[in-house]
């Protein structure tokens, strides 16, 4: 590993960099489709960290002018590749680190025959805020981001105050911020979050929790959970979740128009 590289392994990271094998047809479609969807951005050294004075060009890379969705841990292009197959007026930017996965969503937009998607793999965390302008994002999605469970991880948790402010700057006037998790104590910090944020309104704040919803926030705050998002699938994490009886939340922030 190079030497510039590490102040940004030295940060504090929301996930870990999994590895995995790879069936031959993704080898195949990250070897013959790679150059299509796959945006070949400046690395530091041989890590996830985009170099910082780097700026995407998102109208050249999409080969067009459209309304951009962000989608942070993409996995295996499940929901983005539905999206993009439902949207073809809109442009999809999927932000995965997981190698097999960024392949699986090559194949599927192959398979559909998209091309309204493109990939980067490196840390969202770290490169959305530098390489996208102020105001230039439509939506940005976090779905079933990794939960870590145990309180001596929580800080490794994405949403944290700091990350939304940038999230926020990202969206544009009446962008939303659309997230989901199946943790408890996340759901609860996640919408506190949003709520806390300067940037960002809970359209949703105050309405009360959902009649089947037993589990209790232990600060004593109910609701303020939106209802499924549409354009979320159901995807294998989700399944997971839902197996051990954990409870799907969604929660909303939008950006408001005096915002700006």
């Amino acid at each position: 590993m190079s030497q510039p590289d590490s102040p940004y392994l030295a940060r504090t990271r929301s996930f870990t960099r999994r590895s995995g094998r790879m069936a031959e047809r993704h080898h195949r479609a990250l070897a013959e489709h790679g150059p299509t969807y796959l945006l070949d951005v400046p690395m530091v050294g041989e890590g996830t960290s985009v170099q910082p004075d780097f700026r995407l060009d998102v109208a050249a890379a999409f080969g067009r002018p459209a309304p951009l969705i962000v989608e942070i841990g993409s996995g295996g292009g499940d929901c983005v590749v539905h999206a993009a197959k439902e949207h073809p007026d809109r442009n999809f930017l999927a932000v995965e680190v997981w190698v097999p996965g960024v392949a699986q969503t090559i194949a599927k937009c192959v398979h559909e025959g998209i091309d309204n998607v493109r990939l980067i793999c490196a840390d969202a965390a770290q490169s959305l805020p530098s390489m996208l302008g102020h105001g230039s994002v439509r939506e940005v999605w976090t779905f079933f981001p990794d939960p870590w469970p145990k309180t001596k991880h929580h800080k490794r948790r994405l949403v944290q105050p700091e990350f939304a402010d940038k999230i926020a700057d990202l969206l544009e006037p009446e962008g939303n911020w659309r997230l989901a998790t199946d943790w408890a104590d996340y759901a609860w910090q996640i919408r506190d979050v949003v709520e806390g944020c300067a940037g960002l309104v809970n359209p949703y704040a105050g309405r009360l929790a959902d009649p089947g919803d037993t589990e209790v926030d232990p600060r004593g705050a109910h609701g303020g959970f939106a209802p499924r998002f549409d354009g979320r699938v159901e995807t294998r994490f989700e399944r997971k979740g839902l197996r051990v009886d954990r409870v799907v939340r969604d929660v909303l922030g939008t950006k408001p128009h005096q915002a700006g």
